[in-house]
Order: structure tokens, then C-alpha cells, then sequence
């Protein structure tokens, strides 16, 4: 941007700051926000099946601990990442998460068939196949928005993926924003080879994500293992690491990168990508101007471009 170019934006944004207030207090507001800095989510949130923790300021490590059934899926595990994510989504003190499978040996086997078998015994105890079904797709509903809410949540979304990631957790991570792996972990769709067809998201993302109908289709029908080489070059995950230390490090880089832009435009960019997918290209035109009609009102606005030229770090208010 020319010095011409930049004093008429510059001059546009003051006017829309409050009326009569300098720009300096903006910045020094923002100042104060950051050296308050992010409350620790580990004395924030008490969940069972999850551990989280704070990093780096306003990055959330969610990590699974069931480390004793290898992350498997129990209806607690369901619960807890829905109840999670919807509170990190309103969480100020949040801009990124990065979800990883924890101390475990995998990142996760899937879902717990003991579990399952509880499931069973309570539909044995109802007679009547209307009302299983109705327990049925109670069930099923909860798991369904277990794994969206990951993609509800407006805050990035990064995975990192060691060892299996088997059935249930393959349709999570299609859920994420960005998915990482170590050069040992594998996936397997495993759903057909327990008698039934994946639920929960798998069959709607999984092609979306890696736009490649065939291959998904051959995973789906066949619940085959494939590695992390394969995974990469059909783009279900964007970057692999020789191991789970180096994958965590560069998960928690890659979100401290998106922590220090402005939460503003950075919420906005995942809404409207979300939305974008399963819409038109002009009414995902016409989403992102209803959001910019108010943020480029933002002072995250202001804030950027001031610092831009200035050659300085941008700082951010929270959000």
C-alpha cells in the first residue's frame, strides 16, 4: 500500500473509531487485554475424558485421557467433547484449539464396543421397536453433534494424529480445520466391519475434504487400513512429522501463528468457509459481505493496518 493509499484508509478508520477518542487508547486498551494475557484452561474446565491446557497465551490443548481403553469412545467421551467445544467457543480466552490423543498409545481405537454392549441391554429392556428406534436415534443424534461441534466451534481447529485413528476418530478429525499426523499413524473407516454404515460425519466430510469420491468410496466399502503417506497425498492431512514430540510442537506453532492475528477476521474467515461448503459461490459471496459490512468496522481493522506500516506486532483485543 503507497503513502497516498494509506493516509486515506488511515483518515476513513478514524472517523469510524468513537467519536472524538485518539487512536492511541485503542491500542493501549488492546495492550492492557493482552497482558492479562489467557486464564490457564486447566483451572478453567474439569472434564474426565479430556485434559486441557494453556501452551501459549489463547491456544487450548484439548487432549483425550482415556489413555487405559486407547481413547476409546465412550458415551463420556461423546458428552464431554460436545460440552468442551461449545464452551471453547465462547471462550475469550481461546482463539485456537489443538486436539491430540494425549499420553495414549493411539490417537484413538474408535468407538468402545463395551460401551456399545450397555447400549444393547438398555434396548433389550424395551420391547417394542418403535421405542428401540427412538432410543436409537437419541443415541446416534448425540454423536452426530459430538463430532460437529468441532466445526461449529469458531475457532480453528487443529489435530494432531499419532498411531490409529480408527472409525469414530477418523470421522472427528474430517470435522477439523487442520489436520496434522506422524509418519507412523494410520486410519481405517472401520464402521462396515462392525455391521454397520459410519453416522456421525465421515460419509458427508470425508469426500468434501479430500475431494475424491473413488478413494473414499474404496475406504468406506472396505474399512482398509491406510498410512500416513497415503493419507497425505490425497490431502486428508496437511503435514506429517517423524514423531509425536515434533507433531505437537508444530501443532502448537502453527497455532500460536493463528492466536496472533485479529480473532475478528480469523472467526469470520472459519465462518464463512464453513458455510461456504455446502452453499453456492454467491451466497457465499453474500455471507462474507454481511460479515464485513461490521468487521471492517472493527478496531482489529485499524489495529492491523497501523501495524502493518509501522512494522510492529499487531496486538488484539479479546473476543
Amino acid at each position: 500500500m503507497n503513502k497516498l493509499a494509506f493516509s486515506a484508509v488511515f483518515s476513513t478508520l478514524k472517523t469510524m473509531a468513537r467519536p472524538g477518542a485518539p487512536v492511541a487508547p485503542h491500542i493501549a486498551r488492546n495492550l492492557c487485554a493482552a497482558a492479562n494475557a489467557s486464564t490457564d484452561a486447566s483451572t478453567k474446565y474439569n472434564f474426565k475424558t479430556l485434559k486441557l491446557s494453556t501452551p501459549s497465551p489463547f491456544v487450548v490443548h484439548v487432549e483425550f485421557n482415556r489413555p487405559d481403553r486407547m481413547n476409546a469412545f465412550n458415551r463420556q467421551l461423546w458428552t464431554e467433547i460436545k460440552d468442551c467445544f461449545d464452551q471453547l467457543h465462547n471462550d475469550p480466552d481461546c482463539r485456537v484449539v489443538v486436539l491430540s490423543g494425549g499420553s495414549s498409545k493411539h490417537f484413538t481405537a474408535g468407538i468402545d464396543l463395551f460401551d456399545m454392549m450397555k447400549l444393547g441391554q438398555e434396548m433389550g429392556a424395551i420391547e417394542e421397536v418403535g421405542r428401540r428406534g427412538r432410543l436409537l436415534e437419541g443415541t446416534i443424534k448425540l454423536y452426530q453433534d459430538c463430532i460437529s461441534s468441532l466445526e461449529h466451534c469458531y475457532k480453528p481447529v487443529i489435530v494432531a494424529v499419532h498411531s490409529a485413528c480408527i472409525g469414530a476418530g477418523l470421522n472427528l478429525i474430517t470435522a477439523a480445520d487442520v489436520r496434522y499426523c506422524t509418519r507412523d499413524a494410520w486410519f481405517s473407516l472401520k464402521e462396515v466391519d462392525i455391521g454397520l454404515a459410519a453416522d456421525v460425519g465421515a460419509l458427508q466430510r470425508f469426500p468434501r475434504v479430500v475431494g475424491n469420491q473413488s478413494w473414499v468410496r474404496e475406504l468406506a466399502f472396505t474399512a482398509r487400513k491406510f498410512a500416513s503417506d497415503e493419507a497425505h497425498s490425497h490431502g486428508l492431512v496437511s503435514r506429517l512429522f517423524d514423531n509425536r514430540e515434533e507433531l505437537l510442537q508444530g501443532a502448537i506453532k502453527l497455532a500460536e501463528e493463528i492466536a496472533s492475528k485479529s480473532p475478528i477476521a480469523v472467526q469470520g474467515t472459519k465462518k464463512n468457509i464453513v458455510y461456504s461448503a455446502d452453499h453456492t459461490v454467491q451466497e457465499g459471496l453474500d455471507h462474507i459481505r454481511a460479515i464485513n459490512m461490521l468487521n471492517l468496522q472493527s478496531e482489529d481493522f485499524l489495529n492491523a493496518i497501523m501495524a502493518s506500516q509501522s512494522k510492529e506486532t499487531p496486538v488484539f483485543a479479546k473476543l
